[in-house]
């Protein structure tokens, strides 16, 4: 058996990169574990912001791989990581971001009304949650959706099914909401009783709470609402051409389609072709897997074949892009000028 022949990657010519990714106003990676989403989020966010869009990349990734990955700190909140393009970016904590302010509104709370209701309702960000990263990527959508600094967002960890339960709260807070004012109405005489049963909370504390609550509903409405717009929102799905990743991201783009929610784009990475059969990029460069005469490459080879065959279903009614297998690690603006321009239509 013989080994792949690894050069270290030379500069590449800036000339031969496309730069730039026309896309949507908000883009979502999403994907099992170790496939590449932060990758694709930092290229698809550095292509949009040399374009001039001045564009936030979010992670919630608790390794903070986004910073490795642009090599760069790259701060808990967004702030401007490059002076020569308009790129924004925040590495979050998801159980501080979930801790600080879980539902997005002014001060945190729900006024009086937290101790009437309880902490179901008051927290439905971390109740129940199967994991605090998906459940901070939507908190963080509904935070920067009309944050006038930013013309689209990009995250690196698209909720999955579970998470986006909580996009049917709507209908669950006018039920609530619907029921709590006619029981304000029914025993108005009586608030000063009924408050005091409840602690400190008084009726001004109360009306308060409810406010709150109507605006986190048309926070989530509205969100619901560009979720399931493919002219604002495009969620890919990133795999690798293994059979667990494929069956992974059949079962996420199930998820997603019982909520109206469409994937436009899927996104194949690791794949064991050549660079220029993907891209329009010089790969004088780019070390090829030898197929000839490497026994582990051929053997890798065929699992990927297969489960590409086997993808067929997912991919259907899907743009499709394929990002190839690099010898070295994706880290930095080079490389990941190649994997945009791999991403590009």
């Amino acid at each position: 058996m013989n080994d792949i022949d690894v050069e270290p990657v030379e500069e590449i010519d800036e000339s031969v990169v496309p730069t730039g990714i026309e896309g949507s106003e908000y883009v979502l990676y999403g994907g099992k574990g170790g496939v590449g989403k932060t990758t694709m989020a930092a290229a698809t966010a550095l292509a949009s912001a040399r374009d001039g869009t001045a564009t936030l990349v979010v992670s919630t990734d608790p390794a903070h791989s986004l910073s490795d990955t642009l090599e760069t700190d790259i701060p808990a909140e967004p702030a401007q990581i490059r002076e020569d393009m308009p790129l924004y970016a925040a590495e979050i904590d998801p159980e501080a971001a979930l801790g600080d302010d879980p539902l997005g509104l002014e001060g945190g709370g729900l006024g009086g009304l937290g101790d009437l209701l309880g902490d179901d309702v008051t927290d439905p960000f971390t109740n129940a949650m199967p994991g605090t990263d998906e459940a901070a990527a939507i908190r963080l959508l509904i935070r920067y959706l009309d944050d006038e600094r930013f013309d689209r967002v990009v995250v690196d960890t698209a909720p999955t099914g579970h998470t986006l339960r909580l996009l049917e709260l709507p209908e669950v807070m006018d039920t609530m909401v619907g029921k709590l004012l006619s029981f304000r109405e029914r025993l108005s005489g009586m608030m000063g009783t009924i408050t005091g049963m409840f602690g400190d909370a008084d009726e001004d504390d109360i009306e308060e709470g409810l406010d709150d609550l109507r605006v986190l509903r048309e926070r989530i409405e509205r969100l619901r609402s560009i979720l399931q717009d493919p002219a604002k929102t495009d969620f890919r799905v990133v795999m690798v051409p293994e059979e667990l990743s494929v069956m992974e991201s059949e079962r996420l783009l199930e998820r997603l389609a019982a909520f109206d929610i469409p994937v436009g784009t899927i996104v194949v990475n690791r794949v064991m072709e050549d660079l220029a059969d993907v891209a329009d990029v010089d790969a004088d460069w780019y070390v090829s897997p030898n197929l000839e005469t490497c026994e582990f490459c051929q053997r890798r080879w065929d699992v990927q074949q297969q489960a590409l065959q086997r993808s067929q279903d997912v991919f259907r009614g899907h743009d499709v892009r394929r990002v190839p297998l690099f010898a070295d690690e994706v880290r930095g603006e080079q490389l990941l000028r190649v994997v945009s321009a791999c991403l590009e239509e």
